[in-house]
């Protein structure tokens, strides 16, 4: 029973083909294939604990109102070995399923024998899947996106842990291209600035961060005016070798400080100087999917959903960007021989899925194994209104601003609180607020208030044991029932996580565990009762402060034991 919800899923699933079949031999039902039926939770578990359409979808097959098959399953229906006690047909026919107490006291038995592994399955079979997510431009800080796309990525890798892939989390760093040329020019500008003045003009499309003018600052401190007068391109290459490694690491020390530690960091220039690049275009090259146009090399997307054809090699013989996001995501398919591949992308890369995924399919790859989850813009809000800029430097909020003004507890939590396609307004004040307004606060302090029960029944003398199932089966009242039904999801929600690339159930899964933790403390007195309920109470305590542990420290969420 390591998922509690499939295995009562997986016994009503099986009772009832059992009882179909055995109406089928009767005669009662024409024999044939069983159709395909779902077994769920009702959204009003007062009318059943779990519900199937089995009648519903067997009218057509069986030539019967679904009323009439519904009774004939329920006739020949065994429950005896399993975790059910009762059905009741209701409406046109559905069945519903009422579970006897054993399940509910071996959910908290798994709980507790699972600790910090409860919530894991083996749902993946072992699947090797990348997430790369941020892969932020090395030219300068990251941006409220990429804090966003970060808390998503790490969080849904985690959840695809919990669910038994074998995950691997990258930063793609894009070291080479047009972008890394602008910056070489740009520092070059601010550098010559240093010892030619205004004279030497920026370029237009330049980088105008004030990191840029400290980069050169640096440089000369370091190096003088001895690159003023050599060769340009001699002289950008040393300022891209001196400012770069800084800026990567950086990059490095903010993900870090937001708790985000990759597996691996890719830079681009790797897929150039590999050969890797040029080896894909010649792949395309030998499928005829190229054709030269005005000096340059072009890719037939056209060919594959793409909605215009594209360059592949410039007429100056440089590699496009796009011809290098082929390579990158060949050498994830085809050389390192991952299963899938999720993207996390910002909105505006929206133009590029279909093109992507059709040049990984003309290049010989399966194109629906690359999965892009697309994340919406998000709008940082202060006093109800708005915020752009930082206080303390004038400029675009960065990354590091944020962590600076929220504590990253908060953070992780709120990027996580909407599904990723939706937009995201990001409470700065409720962020940092300490009251049950602030839902991480919230749900913290549901953890710290069970630890508080604990410490304060141990300074009585009063330690929780392990109880009997008669003992666990005295926990009947409606705020018990249903607080350890939700506890009993945490696999299943784990799962959909997963599958549906979206965290956001994790966050509204824990708010609701710690809501139904706070009614069932108000409703239900764990000190004062008689030592067997008191002890039973103690151990549900003790499963809601695992459940929530698991769930924060999956989101890399601290669960305090004080508040």
């Amino acid at each position: 029973m390591s998922n509690p919800v499939k295995t009562a899923k997986d016994q009503i699933e099986t009772a009832v083909k059992a009882s179909i079949q055995k109406a089928m031999e009767q005669g009662v039902f024409i024999p044939g294939e069983i159709p395909a039926f779902v077994v769920e939770v009702p959204a009003d578990t007062s009318h059943g604990d779990f519900a199937t359409n089995a009648a519903m979808v067997s009218a057509k097959a069986f030539r019967l109102p679904p009323r009439k098959i519904a009774e004939e399953i329920v006739t020949r229906l065994d429950l005896s070995d399993s975790y059910f006690e009762r059905v009741e047909i209701a409406g046109p026919g559905f069945i519903n399923f009422f579970l006897r107490s054993s399940w509910f006291t071996d959910v908290l038995g798994l709980i507790h024998e699972q600790g910090e592994n409860y919530g894991c399955s083996d749902y993946g079979k072992g699947q090797k899947v990348m997430v790369e997510f941020v892969s932020a431009n090395p030219t300068g800080p990251m941006h409220i996106g990429n804090a966003r796309g970060g808390a998503t990525g790490d969080c849904l890798a985690a959840a695809m842990e919990y669910a038994g892939y074998e995950m691997t989390r990258e930063f793609y760093i894009n070291d080479a291209g047009n972008q890394i040329d602008r910056f070489g020019l740009s520092l070059e500008a601010r550098y010559l600035q240093i010892y030619k003045g205004e004279e030497i003009e920026f370029p237009e499309d330049g980088y105008h961060g004030e990191d840029i003018v400290q980069h050169a600052k640096n440089f000369a401190a370091q190096e003088g005016d001895r690159f003023v007068e050599c060769d340009p391109a001699q002289r950008r290459k040393a300022l891209i070798d001196f400012a770069l490694p800084k800026n990567i690491e950086k990059l490095k020390t903010d993900l870090g400080r937001y708790r985000i530690a990759y597996d691996v960091w890719f830079p681009e220039s790797t897929l150039h100087e590999s050969g890797m690049v040029n080896h894909c275009v010649s792949l395309l090259k030998e499928k005829g999917l190229t054709y030269e146009k005005d000096g340059a090399v072009w890719y037939k997307a056209t060919d594959f959903g793409g909605e215009k054809d594209e360059v592949l090699i410039r007429a100056n013989g440089n590699s496009t960007y796009f011809a290098a996001d082929i390579a990158y995501h060949y050498n994830k398919f085809a050389v390192r021989g991952f299963d899938r591949v999720i993207n996390i992308w910002g909105a505006d890369h929206h133009g590029h899925v279909a093109r992507l995924k059709g040049a990984l399919d003309a290049i010989g790859l399966d194109g629906s194994k690359l999965d892009i989850v697309l994340m919406q813009l998000v709008r940082l809000m202060k006093d109800g209104n708005p915020v752009r800029m930082s206080k303390r430097t004038g400029k675009a909020i960065t990354l590091s601003d944020l962590i600076d003004e929220v504590p990253v507890d908060a953070a992780r939590f709120f990027f996580n609180m909407r599904e990723p396609n939706s937009p995201l307004d990001f409470d700065l004040d409720l962020a940092v607020e300490q009251s049950s307004q602030n839902p991480v606060y919230y749900v913290q302090y549901a953890h710290a208030r069970i630890c508080s029960i604990l410490k304060n029944m141990a300074a009585e003398g009063i330690q929780p044991r392990a109880c009997t199932r008669d003992e666990l089966a005295l926990l009947t009242a409606p705020e018990e029932i249903e607080l350890i039904r939700r506890l009993a999801q945490l696999p299943d929600e784990i799962i959909a996580v997963a599958k549906d690339y979206d965290p956001a159930g994790l966050t509204h899964y824990v708010i609701d565990v710690a809501t139904l933790f706070h009614k069932f403390y108000n409703a239900c007195r764990v000190k004062g009762e008689d030592e067997a309920l008191m002890q039973a109470r103690l151990t549900l305590c003790g499963a809601v402060k695992m459940v929530v542990r698991n769930v924060l420290g999956l989101m890399k969420i601290e669960a305090p034991e004080t508040m």
